[in-house]
């Protein structure tokens, strides 16, 4: 520890996308080791404020609705709720403006960002405190917020809540799919058009996991247009593939955390299934595994190129990078993945639940 006053109650502020949520997931954890007594809380917008509802580490959840900053009502309704709890310690993981703002208008006198570049917009202005981070990846670079704490290289622990009602309801699911004996699973979508793969090559792997291991696919979406990208792969898949039910985030960490592997381009779904432990392979194109990667020991990033530009470049781009991942890349990656003899953690609910 430092010489400043022990905090006893602390804010974060990462705020959006499911994948950057659970890849700030070791912060957190990593902080309850730090501050055991002290009172933590998130702010975090909506869909992601599902994965954190009842996290072991957590005290309290707020939820800040999306545009805070630009709608009056929104940004009083905001500062009514954070400073209704007063935080002597605020870290900001993501460091935009959007999320600095968060600690500023809290009121609160200690707020630990990022620094330039890692920083971006007005954050390191609205940060008084800034950590130059020497890690890349998101998660060892969240970390490193924590050495103004003196803490230094953390164990990274995620220890995503698996709620029991969603257990159980992807058992049910499992049990009419006669699928207990094991299944894989594949998400064809991503945030960005340009970081998704060709429907017809998931297909081709789903077949190759019938045929090779024995394993029926289970495809996993969220909203119309996911479905109808599932439901395309299941068409092509001759029998090798089934569409998943719709499901929450909590059914689907749950989905995932029974799954003996887990195919997916950088997207939410893919880090949530790596949080929970199971078996990934990761396909990239225009993000870098090195930055962003799904994190562990059982994940297996693929990346052909790197498609660079700016991010709205890189958002825009066409497909060129992930079409240059071929089939053969992810057979091989998932032959390599299901040949190491992993602990599946589906046989048992994890120490926290929440109905």
């Amino acid at each position: 520890m430092t010489d400043a006053p022990r905090p006893t109650r602390v804010l974060i502020t990462r705020l959006s996308h499911i994948g950057d949520c659970v890849l700030t997931m070791p912060l957190l954890c990593a902080l309850r080791r730090a501050l055991p007594d002290a009172h933590i809380t998130w702010a975090v917008e909506s869909p992601s404020h599902q994965l954190l509802e009842g996290h072991a580490a957590l005290d309290a959840v707020i939820k800040i609705p999306k545009g805070w900053l630009k709608s009056v009502g929104k940004f009083r309704e905001t500062r009514r709720q954070l400073r209704a709890q007063p935080f002597d310690l605020v870290f900001d993981p993501q460091s935009l403006t959007k999320s600095a703002a968060l600690g500023w208008v809290s009121g609160c006198g200690r707020r630990v960002g990022l620094a330039r570049p890692q920083g971006r917009e007005f954050a390191p202005w609205l940060n008084n405190e800034r950590v130059e981070p020497t890690e890349e990846h998101i998660v060892p670079r969240s970390l490193e917020l924590l050495r103004v704490l003196g803490v230094k290289r953390p164990e990274v622990e995620f220890n995503v809540p698996i709620h029991e009602t969603a257990v159980e309801a992807m058992q049910q699911f499992l049990l009419r799919q006669r699928l207990r004996g094991g299944f894989a699973a594949i998400n064809p979508s991503a945030s960005w058009p340009s970081k998704r793969w060709e429907l017809d090559r998931f297909a081709q792997v789903a077949t190759h996991l019938r045929t090779a291991h024995g394993l029926r696919t289970v495809v996993v979406w969220a909203g119309e247009e996911e479905r109808a990208m599932a439901q395309s792969i299941v068409d092509q898949s001759g029998g090798a593939a089934l569409l998943a039910p719709s499901t929450s985030l909590k059914e689907l960490a749950a989905l995932s955390m029974m799954s003996r592997l887990f195919v997916s381009s950088d997207s939410g779904p893919l880090h949530l299934a790596a949080g929970v432990g199971a078996p990934v392979v990761g396909l990239y194109g225009v993000t870098r595994p090195a930055a962003c990667g799904a994190y562990g020991a059982k994940a297996r990033n693929l990346q052909a190129i790197y498609q660079d530009g700016t991010a709205r470049q890189r958002r825009g781009a066409d497909n060129s990078a992930m079409r240059a991942i071929s089939v053969d890349m992810v057979r091989e990656a998932c032959d390599e993945s299901l040949a190491v003899r992993h602990d599946n953690a589906s046989a048992t609910i994890p120490q926290k639940t929440a109905a």
